[in-house]
């Protein structure tokens, strides 16, 4: 009897992906639950894992084809499945499993075989890794948390690991004059963020207007209750859950801002869910805050949180980067001064912030030196006119500038 892997539906508006690795090899035995193939989409990468216990008898695709949903990638045959389980190999013997009970360190060690090639790359214990993967199993998310919790790996003898090894880089290859040069595929990721990009700057007549901001009044503010913050909600006061605040309460004032043209129609939206722009490491992710008007301070912050540690374990899934109706980007935490960041399309306005850098103003006619950022609104002027995305961007600074008028509720 044999059960096919099928490409799964993963989500609105993704009808295709790209194999991204296999992680078992043709003839490996396979547990139900173990990690089988990683497919790649242009929103989040997705682990296939093996709904029986067997053998993998084939495989249809090889890495970097693409395929569509409920595509067949393989079989797995349940032939050889009884005499083929004992073939999971059980944790290599340490110095401290040798004394164990039988049973312990398969609890502790069974691993998925990504789990399994990230430890043995940076030499992590798996007896001392906390499972909280299927089946009970080491995932990939727990191997990285051991890895930046800095778990101690000086008893750890690697084994084998059941997936197949990744290919070395390939050689530089020279060009026509003879200068070495790498060739990489693109990710799916990266191929749609390039594609997307262009057709906001094909489609949208975009502009983009600057205003500057003093942050005195914000930071003065988190100084003085960034302990309490922390000890009632259990998450720090951020930057951006002020410019989230503000850019609510801007775009209720100018709601063009927050509007999408769809057609000869202009869809005004009445919600806002605001797209924060975060770093991975191919690229650029915008997963959403829903509703961010209805949430406190301290609601803001947390989702920010989950959202991110969401995006640094390639977790987010596609109901959280749809349906935004706004976008904040801060390059200021790469150091950037100033920038004219490109639309999130089809929406029609997106906040850059940057970089605080002290600098001499005039305040009351006086010489004095204030934490300083550069703001930038990038807009569709299809939509927006000039003056509208003036008031705008100087709505959201005042509203930083008095941040009590945002109603903080600490």
């Amino acid at each position: 009897m044999s059960v096919e892997i099928i490409v799964p539906n993963m989500g609105e508006s993704v009808v295709e992906a790209t194999v991204a690795q296999w992680l078992k090899s043709v003839g490996d035995a396979v547990k139900a639950g173990d990690d089988l193939v990683e497919l790649e989409t242009d929103k989040v990468n997705q682990v296939l894992q093996a709904e029986a216990d067997g053998v993998l008898a084939s495989v249809a695709f090889n890495e970097g084809d693409t395929v569509t949903v409920g595509a067949i990638l393989g079989t797995i045959s349940g032939s050889a499945a009884a005499s083929a389980a004992p073939a999971q190999a059980q944790p290599v013997a340490t110095a401290e499993s040798a004394t164990a009970p039988a049973a312990e360190p398969a609890a502790k060690a069974g691993a998925t075989p990504v789990a399994e090639a990230m430890a043995n790359a940076n030499a992590v214990d798996l007896s001392k890794v906390a499972a909280t993967g299927p089946a009970g199993k080491v995932g990939k998310t727990d191997v990285a948390s051991a890895i930046s919790g800095g778990v101690e790996n000086t008893t750890w003898s690697p084994k084998k690991s059941a997936a197949p090894a990744k290919p070395a880089a390939p050689a530089p290859v020279a060009n026509a004059s003879g200068k070495p040069e790498d060739r990489v595929r693109m990710s799916r990721r990266r191929q749609t963020i390039a594609a997307n990009l262009k057709t906001a700057q094909n489609t949208a007549a975009m502009l983009t207007t600057f205003n500057e901001v003093d942050m005195s009044a914000v930071m003065n503010l988190r100084k003085r209750t960034k302990d309490s913050f922390i000890a009632t909600h259990g998450v720090g006061l951020g930057f951006m859950s002020f410019f989230t605040k503000a850019v609510v309460g801007a775009l209720k004032q100018f709601p063009a801002v927050n509007a999408e043209l769809q057609g000869d129609e202009l869809v005004y939206k009445r919600y806002f869910d605001i797209g924060i722009a975060v770093g991975v490491e191919d690229g650029l992710v915008v997963p959403v805050i829903r509703d961010a008007d209805k949430l406190t301070f301290a609601g803001i912050e947390s989702t920010i949180k989950t959202l991110a540690d969401k995006a640094k374990k390639n977790a987010l899934g596609i109901g959280d980067m749809t349906g935004g109706s706004f976008t904040i980007t801060n390059g200021g935490v790469y150091g950037s001064l100033m920038s004219t960041p490109i639309l999130n399309y089809p929406q029609v306005g997106i906040l850059g912030l940057h970089s605080i850098k002290e600098r001499p103003v005039v305040v009351d006619g006086q010489i004095v030196i204030r934490p300083m950022m550069y703001i930038a609104l990038s807009y569709d002027h299809r939509v927006i006119d000039g003056g509208t995305a003036v008031r705008f961007l100087v709505k959201v600074k005042d509203l930083i500038e008095n941040p009590d008028g945002l109603l903080l509720d600490l």
